[in-house]
């Protein structure tokens, strides 16, 4: 999910130039708590007809505090740029929809209200999903409540393993040797799409190696993609495309809406997919349904490779003239209730653990692997602004392009990330 930034706004002219801009084009909205009123944004887009829940959750909260819901749709690709001007120009909304990643960054900027102690007062904070939490907390303080997260693990073409009497991989060597199995028999098909413009899919093979993207230095970060381990799983993610064949040229340029198109055209026999792509590509193919399957990641000699778990936290802005009616507001989205309704209807999961291990024991083959994914192995990246100018310099990406294009080789590709990284941490 995306997110958004409060950045410092030096010098009252510029200022007042932003909020002007930003009103004039109709975007400020300002909080109203004032007047009986809690505006919330909300990411358009995740919920295809979230009009419906929202009248919903509006008449509970007006029920329980007598305080009228003014929910506010943003579009995701729109999102940072509102949000930014936004805060700059102090018409921030109550409570808004923040995508984890970017959650630090707002923390940072002073832009988000501290709600640790409405968390602990409410005792809901051992039912977060740990990663979620994690992404949450910034400086020892929670500033974004989980509310809800997809993950990737293995999804792949039941049906072609069936017919080849192959089964989900439990191992890398094992991962690999499917692959190669897939490409012998199956040659109209991508037996496994190395991607070379996704950041989150490499990172699995680097936490499964026992790798880090990053590391805590002193009061700072420094990068870890150089060391010993995550170099490890740099080389075997990118082996598959270069040594064993099982990718093609094709997909150095790859993002994952490039990969859903094969999975969904039949192009794709297994890949690294999120647990919302299997509605994507059913919603385009029905004829596709009982077809598909999915297992989690497996580690390097058995268990399970972490993989990234992203989605939302709800927060609440410094702006805010009532920040405990805020809070009341992600109580009521974070309820069970409520919580359970927006994953059913979006295919994402809950922030909630115990309604996370509920859903990995059902018999679903397309929900319960990735809900034991998330629920025994989900991952954060590094939570520091910092990393957000990493991930928009796209470095982990290059990194991997450059070496399925044979331009570098893995230690001189990581090294060279590596260093470009610590520019980004101030080193």
């Amino acid at each position: 999910m995306k997110q958004c930034v409060r950045p410092p706004v030096r010098g009252v002219a510029l200022a007042l130039a932003t909020a002007l801009a930003w009103t004039v084009t109709g975007c400020g909205t300002g909080s109203a708590s004032d007047d009986g009123t809690l505006t919330v944004w909300i990411m358009e887009g995740t919920n295809p007809d979230a009009g419906p829940f929202f009248d919903e959750v509006g008449a509970a909260f007006t029920e329980r505090t007598s305080a009228r819901l003014d929910v506010q749709y943003v579009p995701w690709p729109d999102a940072h740029d509102k949000f930014t001007k936004a805060m700059a120009g102090g018409t921030t909304p109550d409570v808004a929809e923040i995508g984890t990643t970017w959650t630090a960054e707002f923390a940072d900027a002073g832009a988000l209200a501290d709600l640790t102690a409405h968390s602990a007062a409410a005792k809901d904070e051992d039912d977060m999903v740990p990663a979620l939490r994690t992404a949450g907390t910034y400086d020892g303080k929670l500033y974004g409540v989980p509310w809800y997260a997809g993950v990737r693990a293995l999804l792949y073409r039941r049906d072609v393993f069936a017919e080849h009497g192959l089964s989900a991989p439990t191992s890398w060597p094992e991962l690999r040797e499917v692959a190669r199995e897939l490409k012998e028999k199956e040659p109209g098909m991508l037996p496994f799409p190395v991607l070379g413009d996704s950041e989150y899919t490499l990172d699995a093979f680097v936490w499964g190696a026992g790798g880090e993207l990053a590391t805590p230095a002193g009061d700072g970060w420094r990068s870890a993609i150089g060391d010993r381990e995550a170099v490890r799983g740099v080389d075997f993610y990118t082996s598959l495309a270069t040594e064993h064949g099982t990718s093609a040229q094709a997909a150095t340029t790859w993002d994952e809406a490039d990969l859903v198109a094969g999975l969904t055209n039949g192009k794709v026999a297994m890949a690294v997919a999120g647990s919302w792509t299997p509605a994507t590509i059913l919603g385009d193919r029905p004829e596709l349904a009982g077809k598909l399957a999915a297992a989690p990641l497996p580690g390097p000699d058995g268990g399970l490779s972490p993989s990234f778990l992203g989605g939302s936290h709800l927060g609440v802005f410094q702006t805010a003239a009532d920040q405990e009616l805020a809070w009341e507001f992600i109580e009521l989205m974070t309820s069970a209730e409520y919580a359970r309704k927006w994953a059913d209807q979006t295919g994402y999961f809950p922030g909630r653990t115990s309604l996370v291990e509920r859903a990995a024991q059902r018999r679903d083959p397309l929900v319960a692997p990735f809900a034991r994914q998330m629920a025994d192995a989900g991952r954060t990246v590094p939570v520091t602004p910092a990393f957000g100018e990493i991930q928009g310099k796209k470095t982990l990406a290059r990194m991997v392009q450059a070496i399925l294009s044979g331009k570098k080789s893995v230690q001189q590709a990581t090294r060279e990330a590596a260093a470009e990284m610590d520019e980004s941490f101030g080193d």
